[in-house]
């Protein structure tokens, strides 16, 4: 194809395709609005990673004055990223209603948002500690969980549900101030890259455990105690949705309860909003749909072994 041709090509088509189609305008924001920046959020789980496993994630400083030093620079760098991405996020805001059923013009204004994401970076930061608690706690679980652990370190380093706690942890904590987007990207990158799906809305706590963790699902509205243990394939999930007058789906508890010390075996799905009773162990392959009491064991059947003579068994 001649140069000429393919010139004319890519023109009619940058023409074509820099119109702003109005479904496009319907799902934009506003016109001129910055929106999230994925890279530049990865970098912000990066830096919290590094402050929170500090001798890990960056050059291991034994004196506590040069360690906060780095720390303190990475925070700055962190709160900047924070307060940048934030806003970005908050462009996706859904004014309350006025008395006459309007929004508020100035609801979503840039200065009003600005401000906005600057206390939003620094609650974070300031949630920082306790998150740093919690996730060594996770850490704690994990090793203790599975006896192919040699070392905190090879749980820190290679085990995916540390990696992905540490954007859940983080993501939970934007997720409970109302930021939009910003919490779901986090979560996705994590999910993109150890295939466990934790949506940020989801209340898990301390001592978490996921062994290996491939396909693992936790909804927006689980509730999740102290000292769970998961293995892969484990759904937490809804089982079915309500809907108001106008049919519109609604956002209500449909998650499962977990409570403290359950064990859940790979590809059990616990689905709908039941509670699994403290101390319970729910075994591999089971669909579970209704309340478990506490120091319940649930498993399959025992498999029925039939003959293949002539035919019989298939």
């Amino acid at each position: 194809m001649e140069t000429k041709n393919i010139n004319e090509v890519l023109l009619r088509n940058a023409e074509v395709l820099a119109r702003h189609s109005e479904r496009e305008d319907e799902m934009m924001p506003g016109e001129d609005a910055q929106l999230p920046q994925v890279e530049q959020v990865k970098e912000i789980v990066n830096l919290a990673k590094s402050i929170i496993f500090t001798d890990y994630f960056y050059r291991r400083q034994p004196e506590e004055q040069i360690r906060q030093y780095y720390i303190g620079i990475a925070l700055e760098e962190l709160y900047a990223l924070l307060k940048n991405q934030i806003v970005r996020g908050l462009q996706f805001c859904d004014p309350e209603p006025q008395a006459d059923g309007q929004p508020h013009e100035t609801e979503c204004s840039e200065s009003i948002l600005k401000q906005q994401a600057a206390g939003m970076a620094l609650q974070l930061i300031n949630r920082l500690p306790e998150v740093k608690r919690l996730l060594y706690t996770d850490v704690e679980a994990m090793f203790q969980n599975d006896p192919a652990a040699r070392n905190f370190g090879e749980v820190i380093y290679c085990y995916p549900v540390i990696n992905t706690m540490v954007h859940y942890r983080l993501a939970h904590e934007l997720h409970l101030m109302k930021v939009p987007v910003i919490p779901r990207i986090i979560t996705e990158l994590a999910h993109s890259k150890t295939g466990i799906d934790i949506h940020p809305g989801a209340t898990i706590g301390e001592h978490f455990a996921i062994d290996h963790g491939t396909g693992v699902v936790i909804g927006e509205t689980c509730i999740i105690g102290n000292h769970v243990t998961l293995y892969q394939g484990v759904t937490l999930g809804a089982k079915s949705f309500k809907y108001d007058a106008e049919g519109n789906m609604l956002n209500v508890p449909r998650h499962p309860i977990i409570e403290d010390y359950v064990t859940i075996y790979s590809n059990a799905s616990i689905l709908g909003r039941i509670t699994i009773g403290h101390h319970s162990v729910i075994g591999g392959n089971i669909w579970v749909t209704h309340d478990v009491m506490p120091h319940s064991r649930l498993q399959q059947s025992k498999a029925v072994d039939s003959p293949f003579e002539g035919g019989l068994g298939i």
